[in-house]
């Protein structure tokens, strides 16, 4: 039996911050993963055209962001062109006057879900502060399906309001699930393809059960995902009812990702997006040339993105080509080629993308980050008050629980 002072388990990136606070802590420490790679929903593929990030990707709130100076310090490269969101390309099927008024209603529609949050009343869907009607309702849940992963009305208006961003967003040429394995400190022990099914903390010691074996520690740093917690995959003894409760309110939204090449990468304008359909809900997001590669990176949210990995392999993709084909003729289809898709709600080590807390359940982080008697200390983004769904929010929240960890055994 391997004994430690501290375990970390999950090696995402709050494990990776707890790991990098532990292995300079002088106390002894392992890190516990059950995938084979470090990571987690942050995750990188080489292709001929260069690395793609199948999970996150963007630098969001890079001027605040405590990941730019870390990966800078890899010698990695951060590209500051601006994200293609804000950078429509012309199309047929959304003019400009309608993005215009697509903007309007957007901007109206956050200063409501902002307003009523400074009220402080009760927390209730943000979908309630939707004007009845609008026809821009479909492409703003469209909006919330990529941004949040689920449709507004499974959205706490509160847990929404609460997200700090400063709109500077960066990437790393390199992959943003490069960096962050690249971070993982050398001198701390690392399992991969080693799951935890049950942490004991009914004696003098905290026992964790894996399949290679228990292991002992003083303190434990959990970095799991919430479905990973609701869903029992992760069990506790004695049961921790307020952790699975805070977890089930939280649960992990849907972004899913198809990576399309082009034979003729001239016909797109680099760095710009379009919408599918800019009228139903059930649509892609395109992100034309990024980086200037040959390819577009196409999101989908949500209900529909479920509903598509439900429908099997490649049902993303042939949905996003036909969004394509939709604009720019029949022509398009033969020109590109799928070079990947993801499907994160069906990875059994996540069961989605990032998380929302349901209305009602905007208290569910802090109850989530909460530690245990002192012993059993919580981090990744579902714990972070105001930088949810991101990697630096997830940093950040493993940073303070590796401090918390070793303080209390020291």
């Amino acid at each position: 039996m391997d004994e430690v002072d501290i375990a970390i388990v999950g090696a995402g990136a709050a494990g990776l911050a707890a790991a990098e606070q532990v292995a300079a802590s002088g106390l002894s420490g392992l890190l516990l993963e059950a995938r084979d790679r470090l990571g987690g929903r942050g995750h990188t593929i080489q292709t001929p055209i260069g690395p793609i990030d199948l999970g996150c990707e963007w630098l969001h709130s890079a001027d605040h962001n405590p990941l730019v100076a870390k990966i800078q310090g890899l010698g990695l490269t951060i590209d500051k062109t601006p994200p293609p969101w804000g950078n429509l390309a012309d199309n047929p099927v959304f003019t400009p006057d309608e993005r215009a008024e697509f903007g309007e209603a957007f901007q109206a529609l956050d200063a409501r879900i902002e307003a009523a949050a400074r009220d402080g009343g009760p927390d209730r869907p943000a979908s309630d502060l939707m004007e009845p009607g609008n026809r821009w309702n479909p492409l703003l849940n469209a909006f919330s399906a990529f941004y949040n992963g689920a449709e507004f009305d499974q959205v706490s208006l509160h847990d929404y309001a609460a997200y700090e961003d400063t709109e500077v967003n960066w990437r790393v040429a390199e992959g943003y699930g490069t960096s962050l394995t690249r971070l993982a400190p050398a001198n701390l022990p690392t399992r991969l393809s080693c799951p935890v099914a049950m942490i004991r903390h009914d004696g003098p010691r905290v026992m964790l059960q894996t399949p290679r074996g228990d292991v002992s520690a003083r303190a434990a740093i959990i970095c799991v995902p919430t479905a990973i917690l609701a869903t029992g995959a992760l069990r506790f003894m004695p049961a921790l009812p307020d952790k699975l409760d805070a977890a089930a309110g939280l649960p992990l939204g849907l972004a899913d990702k198809v990576f399309l090449r082009l034979d003729e990468p001239e016909m797109f304008l680099p760095e710009t997006q379009v919408y599918g359909d800019p009228h139903v809900t059930a649509t892609g997001a395109y992100h034309l040339r990024p980086l200037h590669r040959p390819m577009i990176e196409v999101f989908l949210g949500g209900a529909h993105a479920r509903s598509l990995e439900g429908q099997g392999p490649g049902a993303a993709a042939a949905f996003a080509i036909e969004g394509l084909v939709a604009i720019y003729g029949s022509d398009v289809r033969k020109k590109m080629h799928l070079m990947a898709e993801t499907h994160w709600a069906a990875d059994p080590f996540a069961g989605g993308s990032y998380s929302h807390a349901l209305p009602g359940h905007a208290s569910a982080r802090a109850t989530l980050a909460a530690p245990v008697d002192q012993r059993l200390f919580f981090a990744g983004e579902a714990c972070s008050a105001n930088a949810f769904s991101t990697a630096h929010g997830a940093w950040r929240t493993g940073e303070a629980a590796g401090r918390a960890a070793i303080a209390a055994l020291t």
